[in-house]
């Protein structure tokens, strides 16, 4: 898996650094994902998040977390041939705003390296096809982030 992180404001450490990779490493390893796979992350401010919310999904705010899967337009027998043929499969870029991780953090009384793991299993769930807009989809995605953070030492 190839974790591509983008922090050109420097807003998190090495240890910040580490846990997003490594969240991101447990959650392909529990989705089964292939080792070609690679995502890109970035961590922003509120404004900058606010204006890509703007602009790709019409929200007029700052959102903590976006997922923007690339295969999303891809389906059916495409989607196999479009794998077979290309030697790595970007799954998309996960866009996390620092300002909101610090924000949560310490309205839900956790640490903001709970936080930031949180965004980022959400993030990276989102783009592997996961959501919450049922409760089943819910129970289920919510599910499989716990997972992840317990496995990892990540609990509230």
């Amino acid at each position: 898996m190839k974790i591509e992180i983008i922090d050109e404001q420097n807003y998190l450490s090495k240890e910040a650094m580490t846990i997003v990779g490594d969240v991101v490493e447990l959650t392909a390893k529990h989705l089964g994902l292939k080792e070609d796979t690679e995502v890109d992350i970035t961590i922003v401010d509120n404004p900058t998040i606010h204006q890509l919310n703007q602009e790709y999904r019409g929200i007029d705010r700052a959102t903590d977390v976006l997922s923007f899967a690339m295969m999303d337009e891809v389906e059916g027998d495409f989607l196999s041939l479009t794998q077979e043929m290309m030697p790595v499969v970007h799954l998309g870029d996960i866009i996390i705003s620092n300002d909101k991780v610090i924000e949560q953090a310490e309205e839900y009384g956790h640490s903001y390296e709970r936080e930031l793991g949180f965004l980022t299993v959400h993030g990276f769930l989102h783009l592997n096809g996961y959501d919450h807009q049922t409760p089943e989809e819910s129970a289920e995605m919510f599910g499989i982030q716990e997972e992840i953070l317990t496995q990892y030492g990540l609990t509230r």
